[in-house]
């Protein structure tokens, strides 16, 4: 439900799912689809800063938030409608968030790292039931300052519920079974879920109400997100598993 609530062996040689639906999981799926090279989650704008020299200026994007704005000097926040093809197509997007890329960075010994959300569910869900034929998969939740996340709790529900409805043989611990039934409540309703989430009302409260609309858009952008070797990668030919 946390980061904070993992042990080493949860995710030790497994397949794992990180979300953070509101936003920072539904910008990097973005960016990825609309032709970032790689997307870099970073934990702080010092790092970035230092990151971002190693680059051509016209090759990499600085994106970030603090407490939902955009980070000061940086080219982007962390709304998904700023990840244009125009803006990012060819280049390296370095990204600093409270929540998303602290989730990402902290995971260590996993098989493979996929970024998942609600706008590449079904190619994410298709990857994720492949890999449970031969391997334990785990669902990480963002959370929201490591806190319990109504989203990104009804978004793993509905990757539980994808994986156990494919005839997959599986057992689902405690947190994954009390996901799937916030999600069978919820049903296709995800600007409801939104709504009734803290961070979802605090985002609207702060003017991003339609980063909601593009985070609730169903597979809208169905990419898969690799987190390997410090970088987020887009799976495909160059980058078969």
């Amino acid at each position: 439900m946390s980061p904070g609530e993992l042990a080493p062996g949860d995710v030790l040689g497994r397949v794992v799912a990180v979300i953070d639906v509101l936003r920072a999981s539904t910008s990097i799926a973005v960016a990825l689809a609309n032709g970032a090279r790689t997307v870099v989650p970073v934990l702080d704008v010092d790092e970035t800063m230092t990151l971002a020299k190693q680059f051509e200026r016209s090759q990499v994007k600085l994106a970030g938030e603090r407490k939902m704005v955009a980070i000061p000097g940086f080219d982007m926040g962390n709304s998904p409608l700023e990840f244009t093809a125009e803006a990012v197509s060819g280049c390296t997007v370095l990204i600093s968030t409270t929540n998303g890329t602290r989730a990402l960075i902290g995971l260590q010994g996993a098989r493979d790292i996929v970024v998942a959300s609600y706008v590449n569910h079904a190619a994410v869900s298709a990857m994720l039931r492949a890999a449970a034929r031969s391997t334990d998969i785990s669902i990480v939740c963002a959370g929201t300052e490591g806190h319990f996340s109504l989203e990104d709790a009804a978004c793993a529900g509905r990757y539980v519920r994808s994986i156990m409805q494919a005839g997959t043989p599986a057992t689902a611990n405690d947190a994954a079974l009390a996901c799937a039934l916030i999600d069978g409540k919820y049903g296709d309703n995800i600007a409801e879920i939104f709504k009734d989430s803290v961070h979802g009302q605090a985002l609207a409260e702060a003017g991003f109400g339609d980063d909601l609309v593009a985070c609730a858009a169903m597979d809208s952008h169905p990419v898969v997100p690799i987190y390997q070797d410090k970088q987020i990668t887009r799976l495909g030919p160059d980058r078969e598993r």
